[in-house]
């Protein structure tokens, strides 16, 4: 089965064809990165035009590249939860026109659902069930699957997701837009240790997480060295709190893992791109004899494959919409 799909929740406007949901044949990502950078931040409204401006050209240039015409497509899928809103409605009324006008399937799949499934093109063998840590600049999730798209929530924040937590911080620290990525790199020249953080720990659910004090935290203490005429360290406090973040998923996924007793740890979403959370999993799963299956780096961003190759799976399970689906800004990965 050969789906083409479509991505827009946030600042990337993206297209791509997969078959089968573990065959790539092409994958096309329109980036706003440098536009946003200057803000420091997304800005929704245009975000939504960018993609308006994006979206026909993406979806052509990814069809041309798996050497297909639309009629060689069996289904259209789309995200259409979570993320900005008007972002989001800018790719199902686009996937809405172009699947009536080509009488395909439309196939709504979960934005989280999808990284999740960008393991499913990396490997092949990778199938439920499995325990998956899920987290974003907007989500920190811990679900076991039961199937493909029977999903089970273990843990989840409180407040701010652990991307949110790194990019906040690096703000802070003077760092250019996207955070993340810019903390990851300055934490290769610091110290892990030479920061006391806090692990902020939360009542009711041992698995859920907490990473607003923890961002407080360091903004406190870059706070207070400047009142005080101080410097700080700034590849050491990198480097302390991307230690500090890692240890606590990676805990929690450790605690998880033993007593739902799965055999396998699958890792997703954008901050699995981070290397200091790619190695303390790794060191981890391979203390506890876990299997462990991380997206390529190509992948661990928003992309349209990681939809295709989970709305295959929701389209056997029998999850298609109409032309009354609608985009939601929030919704839960269970549904």
């Amino acid at each position: 089965m050969i789906i083409l799909s479509i991505e827009s929740s946030c600042d990337e406007t993206a297209a791509a064809v997969v078959e089968d949901g573990r065959r790539l044949l092409s994958n096309v990502v329109a980036t706003q990165v440098e536009e946003h950078r200057i803000y420091g931040g997304v800005v929704p409204e245009i975000a939504s035009r960018r993609h308006t401006e994006a979206i026909s050209l993406v979806t052509k240039q990814a069809l041309q590249q798996a050497g297909l015409g639309l009629d060689a497509v069996d289904a259209v899928a789309v995200t259409y939860a979570p993320g900005l809103i008007g972002a989001l409605l800018v790719g199902v009324n686009f996937a809405k026109g172009l699947a009536f006008s080509a009488g395909k399937p439309l196939i709504p799949v979960h934005h989280l659902r999808g990284h999740i499934a960008a393991n499913y093109l990396a490997h092949p063998e990778l199938k439920p069930p499995f325990l998956c840590l899920v987290v974003s600049g907007g989500h920190s999730h811990l679900v076991y699957l039961d199937d493909y798209t029977g999903l089970r929530m273990i843990g989840q924040t409180r407040d701010d997701a652990a991307g949110e937590c790194f990019d906040k911080a690096a703000r802070s620290m003077g760092m250019p837009y996207p955070g993340g990525i810019a903390l990851d790199r300055m934490a290769q020249q610091g110290n892990p240790h030479a920061f006391p953080l806090p692990r902020p720990a939360v009542d009711g659910n041992p698995y859920d997480f907490s990473f607003s004090g923890l961002k407080t935290a360091v903004i406190n203490r870059l706070h207070q060295a400047e009142q005080k005429g101080e410097s700080i360290c700034v590849p050491d406090m990198c480097a302390s709190l991307q230690h500090t973040v890692a240890e606590i998923l990676t805990d929690h996924t450790m605690r998880a893992a033993a007593e739902t007793g799965a055999g396998t740890v699958v890792l997703a979403g954008g901050v699995s791109a981070n290397s200091g959370l790619r190695a303390a999993m790794t060191a981890a799963c391979e203390k506890a004899g876990l299997r462990l299956y991380m997206p390529p780096l190509a992948l661990c961003g928003d992309n349209a494959a990681m939809i295709g190759a989970q709305a295959y799976y929701e389209y056997l399970a029998g999850h298609t919409a109409d032309l009354s689906l609608n985009a939601f800004a929030s919704l839960p990965i269970e549904q």
